[in-house]
């Protein structure tokens, strides 16, 4: 069952039990309210019955002695009285013995008296009046008795009653009104339910046919489209657009990096070709026969020194680089700026004890890892000494909660074109081969920087060198 039929069945039910409920209230209502009306009218016209028939019993001109009670009177006198002359069509009336059986009714005529459970007949001769339905003559009456007490006892039992049909009769039409009614409103409710519950989940329609588009295409880009208010369909809408949209930025990053790695393993064999097919090369020439000439031999040992020490050069950046993707437990912690680019500048002279490497530091703080932060000064060092002749300037200084690191070189620059690919891996923007190098130093550094929450960018101008420049948090 959908959630849609099961929702208008739900507004169906309550809407029923309410009318239900209404009308059961409103039917109990009607109902005692026309019995008491048709109560009320029935003591209203007994009383001028019951004086009548009470002053026949206290004729002053039929003295009695003593405790003796009243003769009853004939019943030609008590029929012909102007009371039961002046009667309602609709009302029957009676007149009994303290016994029960009749002893006038109106007109004079002779009939049964209406009906009187032993009950009642008790709580009257109680001196108790008494209410009682009952059927005479096919027809439900309301019967009204009232005993007449005189000199403390009952000598008579007035009965006064009003037809049930009219009123019976209006209640069924009530009845069928109400259920009539109410049918027809449970089955318009149940109608506009239905629509108002398939406008409320049309949106989450669209999620699903959203949602079964992307499983079928694998296309993260579509997004639900929503107009209207923000209430629990419109944050549901919200809520699945935006994970989309980070779905969308996992499966790029995961595409990226599938790319990368297929990059990577395509750049290492053509990096790793080069030294091991020299390797080879080599070592077939001192297999041949004859063997090479001494000086020949040196040569070819130097040659596999040489290769060798580029195998193990290319392995270790790898393994650095490998570490940095896997994302190596670095230690972040507070640390002096100064005495690392002491250091890196050190090493650096060393490598080239001609070259003039400056250095503008203030005593900053940042907060980072020195054996990360030192290595990554020392292969920006050693890209300015292969790619600079002049000389270079490194500075350190602190502002707006972040130390800035820049390593500025006075080289021919980098083009434009080629400087948004010199952090991926394996690239190099110099072509000449006899530049040392694999095109890794700065996707490791660009890698170790971001480890530790920071930034790194180049700037380069042609003929005027480049910056790098690096950002970390400063430490408080």
């Amino acid at each position: 069952m959908s959630i849609r039929l099961r929702l208008t069945l739900l507004y169906t039910a309550i809407l029923a039990l309410i009318l239900i409920v209404f009308g059961a209230a409103l039917y109990t209502i009607q109902a005692q309210f026309t019995l008491n009306t048709l109560k009320h009218d029935l003591v209203l016209s007994s009383d001028g019955l019951f004086r009548s028939v009470l002053r026949n019993y206290m004729n002053p001109n039929q003295p009695q002695p003593g405790n003796t009670p009243p003769p009853t009177p004939p019943l030609d006198t008590l029929s012909s009285d102007q009371a039961f002359n002046e009667l309602r069509e609709r009302e029957i009336v009676r007149i009994l013995k303290p016994g029960g059986e009749l002893l006038a009714s109106p007109f004079g005529v002779s009939e049964e008296s209406l009906p009187l459970s032993s009950d009642g007949l008790q709580a009257l001769n109680n001196k108790q009046e008494w209410w009682q339905i009952g059927v005479s003559d096919d027809e439900r009456l309301l019967i009204y008795n009232r005993p007449g007490v005189v000199s403390g006892d009952v000598v008579f039992i007035l009965q006064v009653a009003r037809s049930l049909d009219e009123r019976d009769s209006a209640l069924a039409g009530l009845s069928r009104t109400l259920l009539v009614a109410g049918l027809l409103t449970i089955l318009a409710a149940f109608g506009i339910g239905w629509v108002l519950a398939g406008m409320a989940l049309r949106p989450i329609h669209r999620i699903t046919q959203t949602a079964r588009a992307i499983g079928n295409e694998s296309d993260f880009s579509r997004r639900v489209d929503y107009v209207g208010p923000n209430d629990e369909i419109g944050q549901l809408a919200t809520t699945f657009n935006s994970m989309l949209s980070r779905l969308q930025e996992a499966y790029q990053l995961v595409s990226r990096s599938l790319k990368m790695q297929r990059d990577f393993v395509a750049d290492v064999s053509h990096e790793l070709r080069t030294p091991l097919t020299t390797v080879r090369g080599n070592l077939a020439l001192l297999k041949r026969v004859p063997p090479p000439q001494a000086d020949e031999q040196s040569d070819i040992l130097t040659d596999l020194v040489d290769e060798s020490d580029r195998l193990i050069c290319l392995l270790n950046d790898l393994l650095v680089l490998a570490k940095a993707d896997a994302g190596r437990s670095l230690v972040i912690k507070p640390v002096a700026i100064k005495p690392i680019v002491e250091e890196a500048c050190r090493q650096a002279r060393q490598l080239d004890a001609q070259r003039e490497v400056n250095e503008i530091v203030q005593e900053v703080t940042a907060l980072g890892d020195r054996d990360a932060l030192k290595q990554v000064l020392l292969i920006l060092l050693d890209n300015a000494i292969k790619h600079t002749p002049g000389m270079i300037t490194v500075t350190a200084a602190a502002g707006e909660g972040q130390v800035v690191l820049k390593v500025k070189d006075s080289g021919p620059g980098i083009p434009a074109d080629k400087l948004e690919h010199v952090f991926d891996r394996f690239y190099r923007v110099e072509t000449d081969s006899m530049v040392p190098g694999f095109g890794l130093g700065l996707p490791i550094a660009k890698a170790l920087i971001e480890e530790q929450d920071g930034t790194i960018c180049i700037d380069s101008d042609i003929e005027m060198g480049s910056i790098v420049t690096i950002r970390l948090p400063e430490s408080t």
